[in-house]
């Protein structure tokens, strides 16, 4: 059963995350949003939000990159593992108790209030528990690190990681003996990338590629057309402006009656 969850599971989860995203969006792309409850209910959902988003994108881009650079490359820059996991520690932990503290906000809106609770889909409520019981394991999981400053337990898990994408038979060996909190933790990560196409959650990915397809992939700007027959000069004062706009108007009004 660990050789399963920490070596076959991750496949499943990864292969689920990306064919279903891409089928979701190809099949129902009017599904893919957010579904914002703003204008059913603003309150609390202005610092719960921020306070989610901001704490969630710090941990998940810790996570990519502590995880997946490679041993050599930090070495190369001199950076102690020990370092790198007081680092982890101080900035995981409060970006995690900011995550939590936004998920305890938006729930509690979202079971509390009438209206949005007969808008939120089970999904909602299942996904969103989730995470928060993922935030709440990786605080936890702070207290066994405070325990290992040495780095090595971080080491662990990076080859780990590593391994999974090198599909390295024995990547599961690594996970073997590490705490019952990192354990759970990393198996209830794996669990949310296999839900994550049937959720809410699919507006991550448009959130990340659109700054990108923007800047990289955009023809042209937007055209605004106009029904005035005669051009409004570009460095024109507001009292020009507005005798060009009136123009046609006023040569129609000369124009001899039939």
């Amino acid at each position: 059963m660990h050789n399963f969850i920490f070596g076959i599971y991750p496949y499943i989860a990864l292969a689920v995350l990306i064919i279903g995203s891409a089928a979701r969006y190809e099949r129902d792309p009017f599904t893919w949003k957010s579904s914002s409850s703003q204008l059913l209910r603003r309150k609390q959902l202005v610092l719960g939000s921020v306070l989610f988003h901001v704490g969630v994108l710090v941990i998940f881009v810790g996570h990519l990159f502590g995880l997946l650079t490679p041993l050599w490359l930090i070495e190369l820059f001199g950076i102690g593992h020990g370092a790198k996991q007081v680092l982890a520690v101080a900035v995981g932990g409060i970006a995690g108790v900011m995550a939590l503290a936004g998920g305890i906000i938006l729930i509690h809106r979202r079971l509390v209030d009438p209206r949005i609770r007969a808008t939120s889909s089970m999904m909602d409520i299942v996904i969103l528990s989730l995470l928060l019981v993922q935030l709440a394991l990786g605080l936890l999981t702070i207290f066994v690190s405070l325990q290992h400053l040495d780095g090595e337990e971080m080491v662990r898990f990076m080859n780990w990681a590593q391994g999974i994408f090198t599909f390295d038979p024995n990547a599961a060996a690594y996970t073997e003996g590490a705490s019952i909190l990192f354990q759970l933790h990393i198996f209830l990560g794996l669990t949310i990338f296999l839900l994550f196409p049937f959720s809410r959650l699919v507006h991550m990915l448009s959130g990340l590629a659109a700054p990108f397809r923007y800047l990289l992939t955009r023809t042209g700007y937007q055209i605004v057309r106009t029904r005035r027959s005669v051009a409004l000069p570009k460095h024109d004062g507001p009292v020009r402006a507005v005798q060009a706009s009136q123009a046609p108007l006023a040569r129609k009004a000369a124009q001899p009656a039939e």
